[in-house]
């Protein structure tokens, strides 16, 4: 078995050695370096030299989807049989990391996720759902009628499965990349799995701003994608039925993405309200364009 670990960075070199120290002896580790600031591009540099890691650094921010598929490219290329998609805020230990490269070496159809849980042991995942009627997503196991996807802060994959089912939509920039991935490892014949014995300790937020700072709510960014993907997946894989629901409950989706951030969020509109409307347009242009 040849075990690649892909980690996509964007300033978040401070926590790659420690959350990446258990695997390094036993993975080939891959660092893709979504490009911030001189100082950052220096200092990741100089730790993958340190460690002995792959640095990709393509000089851009590539976004989440694109930077974990070129940190694949370059892990498959180097031999690897088995990725490992981990957040820089992310740790999963030794012995749950080579279970689930075990699992996914024996299923090539499996994309597999452990239980990921935060700092405190409390769960942050243990399966996600999707509802195509309504467009929305929920923090729990599929409910009859709905979708199971998986969290791309910790998911593995076999090297064949990927060739096979291929990998994340570069389109998507950040967020929703996860969902879209999952949806389409079903269609083309692969399946889903959680095993919830192994677990990944997630430092939630810890390379986005998704948690509210200091009263000023989401980031602008994680509001724009969030409605703006949400609407693009629908454009990519839905039927006209479903593009059409989706559709129409987009700005009641953009108000709770915005209130993600606490109520206070609307008192800085430029950061809130803006983001929300570029991105639930763009996302409609996207349905029109699929109409065309």
């Amino acid at each position: 078995m040849h075990p690649a670990v892909v980690v996509v960075s964007y300033g978040s070199h401070s926590l790659l050695e420690a959350n990446l120290r258990p695997l390094e002896h036993e993975w080939d580790v891959v660092v893709v370096d979504n490009r911030t600031t001189d100082a950052e591009a220096h200092a990741i540099e100089a730790l993958c030299e340190t460690r002995g890691w792959t640095l990709v650094a393509p000089g851009t921010n590539l976004g989440f989807g694109a930077g974990c598929n070129v940190g694949a490219d370059v892990a498959l290329e180097r031999g690897a049989d088995v990725l490992l998609f981990l957040n820089p805020d992310a740790r999963v230990e030794a012995d749950p990391a080579r279970a689930l490269a075990t699992a996914v070496l024996a299923d090539p159809g499996l994309l597999l996720a452990p239980r990921v849980v935060r700092a405190d042991g409390s769960t942050w995942f243990q399966g996600a759902s999707l509802d195509v009627r309504t467009g929305r997503t929920a923090s729990r196991l599929p409910r009859p009628g709905e979708c199971l996807w998986l969290t791309g802060a910790c998911l593995a994959v076999s090297g064949v499965g990927w060739r096979t089912r291929g990998g994340f939509d570069d389109a998507y920039f950040l967020y929703w990349e996860d969902v879209d991935l999952s949806w389409r490892w079903v269609r083309n014949g692969g399946r889903l799995g959680v095993d919830e014995a192994l677990l990944c300790v997630h430092e939630v937020g810890g390379t986005q701003a998704e948690a509210p700072q200091q009263g000023r709510g989401k980031s602008p960014l994680y509001v724009y994608f969030n409605c703006r993907n949400r609407l693009l997946f629908a454009a990519r894989n839905l039927g006209a039925r479903d593009r059409a629901r989706w559709a129409w409950r987009a700005l009641p989706y953009a108000r709770d993405v915005v209130l993600r951030g606490g109520r206070r969020a609307l008192l800085r509109p430029r950061r809130s309200v803006l983001p929300a409307v570029r991105g639930t347009g763009a996302g409609l242009r996207a349905l029109a364009q699929r109409r065309r």
